[in-house]
């Protein structure tokens, strides 16, 4: 029998649904995704005083307390307006609550930081969100919420984590494997699936909720009328809101429907009388102690609603439930199965993800690709904040006080979005970062190029983009200074959709260039002190790679001229002059443009390269501080802030440059003035076909770079590069300044500093998207110089290749983490491989914030698909 031939991304029944999606003004299916994985204990939710969000809505108060700028939900979804939600409760029998959201250690309470204390994996999902699979692995004994805290607590700095694993609870396999799958009919028709299997050797209860709730607008003014959910029979209920209509929420059996508001039970919380015994938290007593259970179960319509299956499940049982969600009252809303429909939407799903996966060598690599998808897509959250009326009006517990209007955010009033975002991790980071946005942007442009250009103009628009051009960085502090990246995932994203469909968008790149030419502007005026192209920038997204904070000012009022943050303006410069080049292929005025960017990019090289940035003796780059009374001290740390100038790099074709006569002209005349005048010019090299190669380090200073890159007793470890060098183990970098000594060593595994408090650490490990510009920048050079230029990898194996081999040598590094070796363990697991080498959970992937400078281990944010996730360019 012959093969059918592979389709095209257009030709599937996803790739059809994503086109169409994409013209729309909003490149979003109205239900997905949505929840976030947490609310408690967010910025926006934070009325104190101090400015303590974990103090002041702890995951304690999460269950009895309504929430004003969002909600969470365990596996659920929503619609884009976040009006309506469902999502799914649990109870063992044996928990002291409902397992009604993830749970996780406050700021505080961990010896690194927030972090979940959950296993649940995103095993799948599309563009438009017509299928989506989760899992999530329930104990069957009662939850170590007290051990998790107090033996995290007990850890050092330089302990590890004590995870939910330790703790022994899902030893023996005593838990249930509760997979939550959804598969549109429609837009609006949804069904739902759940299958509970217990991996455990004896029968075991298991009690089900499915939930459905509104959003609390009513209590805030937000609503003309209280939306309300009514049991319009045994089998159907029915949820009335003004924004989205009606729907109708089918069973299959008749079971127990339970009613209560989704409003705060001031009592519990705050000893204040309730206006009704219905209340948030209703479920909890009345499942758990039987509290009011006989009154909860008589109500017939509340604004939170939940149906009760109770049952029993054997050892190695499964026990499925299918629901159903639309807005059209059915007769029979079961008359079709629905696992046809289940079947249908998976094999849709793998044409479409056939089509555009290109590393297929074996199905484990096929199957990390598949997760890292599902993890990006999984991650789309409902994002609300009126910072103006955060800031100005009480939360109805707490009185508005002058400190908090005069604290975080105050600067960005005019703050005011209701958008799907793409989250970094909807747990540990539900809330945007901009250069993390930037690099999933990247990522999620595989499968869906129409929501990421849709969410990279986004952060450019007027009620996010300061008046000053400014973007903001995270809710944490909207004035802290984050990479700017975006014009470079602007190019990606175009470059990948003109690949998948033969045609680029051009309008899109003219309408990303003018935000993104505000955005320059902000740069080059405000992060430049002294006037002479090298930039301060402070924090710039690297957390604690610095010696000391660089958000803050300099220890003694010093200057610090940043190698990173100049190197990042120029790359932004170079990025603009590649963007305006392409656009004047179809539009010949962005010569001018472009030109004006090609200038920018020549006179911050030259700064960056003429300015004692450049080390002679180590052949490195490093910071440089200079004291009151005008001496420089270089900042001889080895880290990846020394490694940032390479990314400044582009290769203009011939056969764009002959298009151009202006642009070209004008080049030339730059390139010959500077040359006659003896003035400084970055690398710039013109090739056999005429090809020409910009870049601030010269072709000598690169492979001096390269060779401490590709050392393994600094930069190189077995699963990329490190953020900073293995020398400084055993020789940590420090400075006296004003009395007091400032330290930094490496650090393979979780940041010893709490200098940017959480888990953040940039001093050794090593992170996805800094490999992922690494690797992207090799190949730039690469395709240019060939085998003209070779290195030494690694450094002192007298083994020499081109930088485009090198490039994919760096990937399988990469990869590496995450695959399994020859015994069946994954690099990524470290410890707990023995719970993931078990039969049911050897396939499971999760994609962690970075990874053991040494060992591989996944460390910080398990969830953190986000920027990981960019992995996936690099395979294609």
């Amino acid at each position: 029998m012959p093969q059918s031939k592979k389709k095209t991304v257009a030709q599937t029944a996803e790739g059809i649904r994503m086109l169409e999606q994409k013209d729309k003004e909003i490149p979003l299916s109205f239900w997905g995704p949505y929840l976030s994985e947490r609310q408690w204990g967010t910025v926006r939710e934070d009325y104190s005083e101090n400015g303590q969000p974990w103090e002041y809505f702890p995951h304690d108060h999460a269950r009895s307390r309504a929430y004003l700028w969002g909600e969470d939900g365990l596996g659920g979804i929503s619609d884009y307006g976040q009006n309506l939600c469902f999502a799914f409760a649990f109870w063992n029998g044996k928990d002291p609550i409902l397992k009604e959201r993830l749970f996780g250690l406050a700021n505080g309470e961990g010896n690194h930081g927030e972090d979940v204390k959950e296993l649940y994996y995103y095993l799948d999902n599309v563009p438009s969100h017509n299928y989506m699979k989760f899992l999530y692995k329930l104990p069957q004994n009662e939850y170590p919420y007290l051990e998790l805290i107090e033996k995290n607590k007990a850890l050092g700095k330089t302990d590890p984590e004590f995870e939910i694993l330790d703790t022994g609870i899902f030893d023996e396999g005593k838990y249930f494997d509760l997979t939550i799958e959804y598969a549109n009919a429609a837009e609006h028709d949804i069904y739902i699936k759940i299958t509970a299997k217990n991996i455990g050797p004896n029968a075991a209860p298991l009690s089900i909720l499915p939930t459905l709730w509104f959003y609390n607008r009513w209590q805030h003014g937000g609503l003309n009328e209280k939306p309300v959910l009514r049991k319009k029979d045994g089998k159907c209920l029915q949820a009335t809101h003004e924004r989205i209509g009606d729907y109708f929420f089918y069973l299959q059996d008749e079971v127990p429907s339970l009613f209560t508001e989704n409003e705060t039970n001031f009592e519990r919380l705050f000893q204040r009388e309730n206006e009704s015994a219905f209340v948030k938290d209703a479920f909890h007593d009345a499942v758990i102690h039987g509290k009011k259970y006989d009154d909860i179960t008589a109500k017939i319509s509340g604004t939170k609603c939940a149906v009760l299956f109770q049952q029993t499940i054997k050892a190695g049982e499964e026990k499925i439930i299918y629901l159903r969600l639309t807005n059209e009252q059915q007769d029979n809303a079961f008359a079709t199965d629905p696992e046809t429909i289940f079947e249908l939407r998976k094999q849709e799903a793998d044409e479409f993800y056939d089509s555009i996966i290109t590393d297929k060598r074996n199905e484990d690599i096929i199957n990390i690709q598949r997760q890292a998808f599902a993890g990006l897509l999984w991650s789309k959250q409902y994002y609300h904040y009126d910072v103006q009326r955060w800031l100005h009006h009480s939360d109805g517990i707490t009185p508005v006080t002058k400190e908090r209007e005069n604290g975080r955010n105050k600067d960005w009033e005019y703050f005011k979005c209701q958008d799907i975002l793409l989250m970094p991790d909807k747990w540990e980071y539900p809330w945007f970062a901009a250069w993390d946005t930037a690099f999933q942007c990247i990522a999620v442009g595989i499968a869906d190029p129409g929501f990421a250009k849709h969410q990279l103009i986004l952060l450019m628009r007027e009620w996010y983009m300061n008046f000053d051009g400014q973007l903001p960085a995270y809710e944490w502090d909207f004035n802290d200074i984050n990479p700017p990246v975006h014009a470079f995932a602007a190019l990606q994203v175009y470059r990948t959709e003109k690949e998948m469909y033969g045609e680029g968008d051009v309008n899109f790149l003219k309408r990303i260039f003018q935000k993104l030419i505000i955005n320059f502007t902000w740069w080059v005026n405000r992060t430049d002190a002294n006037g002479n192209n090298i930039f301060e920038g402070g924090f710039m997204g690297l957390d604690n790679i610095g010696v000391f904070n660089r958000s803050t000012h300099v220890p003694d009022e010093l200057t610090l001229d940043q190698v990173d943050a100049t190197s990042w303006v120029g790359m932004y410069a170079l990025n603009l002059m590649e963007m305006a080049l392409e656009i004047a292929t179809k539009d010949l005025c962005f010569q001018d443009s472009a030109t004006k960017f090609y200038e920018h990019f020549i006179i911050i090289g030259e700064a960056l390269n003429s300015l004692g940035l450049w080390n002679e003796k180590d052949h490195f780059f490093y910071d440089i501080l200079t004291m009151k009374d005008g001496n420089h001290i270089p900042m001889k740390v080895r880290s990846i802030v020394g490694i940032a100038p390479i990314f400044d790099v582009a290769v203009i074709s011939c056969e764009a440059l002959n298009k151009l006569d202006d642009f070209k002209k004008r080049m030339e005349w730059f390139r010959n003035y500077r040359e006659t005048n003896d003035l400084f010019l970055p690398n710039n090299r013109l090739a056999e076909n005429g090809d020409r190669l910009l870049s601030l380090v010269q072709k000598e200073r690169l492979r001096q770079i390269m060779e401490t890159l590709f050392s393994e007793d600094e930069f190189l470890a077995p699963g990329g590069i490190r953020s900073v060098s293995k020398c400084h183990e055993s020789n940590p970098y420090s400075i006296e300044l004003g009395g007091e000594i400032f330290r930094l060593a490496y650090d393979p595994g979780d940041s010893t500093s709490s200098m940017f408090g959480g888990n953040s650490n940039w001093r050794g490990p090593v992170w996805m998207p800094i490999n992922y510009l690494i690797i992207s920048t090799l190949k730039k050079y690469g395709e240019f110089y060939g085998d003209s230029v070779q290195v030494e990898y690694p450094t002192g194996s007298g083994e020499k290749y081109n930088l485009t081999s090198i490039s994919g040598m760096l990937t399988e590094r990469l990869l590496n983490i995450f695959t399994k070796d020859e015994n069946g363990n994954r690099a990524v697991y470290g410890p707990y491989n023995n719970f993931y080498s078990k039969e049911e959970n050897k396939d499971l992937v999760l994609f962690y914030e970075y990874f053991h400078g040494d060992d591989c281990r996944g460390l910080g944010a398990s969830h953190q698909t986000g920027w990981t996730a960019v992995l996936l360019e690099l395979l294609r």
